[in-house]
Order: structure tokens, then sequence, then C-alpha cells
């Protein structure tokens, strides 16, 4: 297209070119494959090569020319990952607790304010006791004795 100032245009004609020169690259190998007998394989073959072409009619391509080929798309994306990442960094230093401000008695947003107790833990044990928590069964460790036996460990 002569005189026209619009150098998006050119760049999507472009792309559109290439993708055509691809997809008829393509269709030649799946012609060549066929010719072999190898029909599955040229069948998709043909699928792929055709993939360039359905993009470029759909209008896929002319707008990914247009965002790769202007500055301001790019600054866009650059301030879209600057965003991500200050929301990232805050959400680290909120679950840390480095947050400054951040009392210890104030529950913080996913955490509980104050830690689960089992029943009955605060009672103090008998004297001459250990509260039963402390002591293993004595079953927990023979099934993994037996199975460590049979693997000859």
């Amino acid at each position: 297209m002569e005189g026209t100032d619009r150098p998006d245009l050119e760049d999507s004609m472009l792309a559109e070119t290439i993708c055509s020169a691809v997809s008829a690259a393509g269709l030649g190998v799946a012609a060549v494959t066929a010719c072999r007998r190898r029909f599955l394989a040229a069948t998709r073959i043909t699928a792929y090569a055709l993939v360039p072409v359905a993009l470029v009619l759909t209008g896929v391509v002319a707008w990914l020319s247009d965002v790769v080929f202007k500055p301001t798309v790019w600054i866009g994306f650059g301030l879209l990952g600057l965003a991500w990442l200050l929301f990232a960094t805050t959400r680290a230093v909120e679950r840390r607790g480095l947050a400054k401000g951040e009392r210890a008695a104030e529950p913080v947003k996913g955490r509980p304010a104050h830690q689960a107790v089992a029943p009955g833990a605060s009672t103090p044990s008998p004297a001459g006791r250990t509260p039963a928590a402390s002591q293993p069964p004595a079953d927990d460790f023979s099934d993994i004795e037996a199975i460590l036996k049979k693997h000859g460990i």
C-alpha cells in the first residue's frame, strides 16, 4: 500500500506474509509425507500448517503485531508487571508479620487470633505421672519395624 502513514499496517502485512509462507511450507511437507503413505502424520502436519492462516484470517495476527510493535503497549505491560510485583511483595510481608504497625494481639487475616489448645492440656499432671501425649504407644513402631524387616533393612 503506497502512501500509507501507518507503520502498524505494514508490520501487520509482514506478519501475515510470514504466516502465509509458513502455512504453504507446512502444506508442502504434508504433501510429501502423504506421498510416502504416512497419512496420519500428513493429516497432523496439515492441521498444524492451517493454524497460521487461521490466525491471520481471524485477525489475531494483526492484533498481535499491533501489540508487539507499539512502545506504549510494552510500557503498559511493564506497569502491569510492576503492579503484580508490588502486590506479591506486600502479601509476602503481610504473611511473615513484618508489616509495621502490626500488634501481637491483633489477628491477621487468615491467621487465628489464638492458638488452639487441646482439651485438658491446661490441667496439671499428677505428681508421679507424665502426660499421656508424651508417651508414644508401643504399637506405633512395631508396624514400621515389621515393614523394615520385610525389606531386609
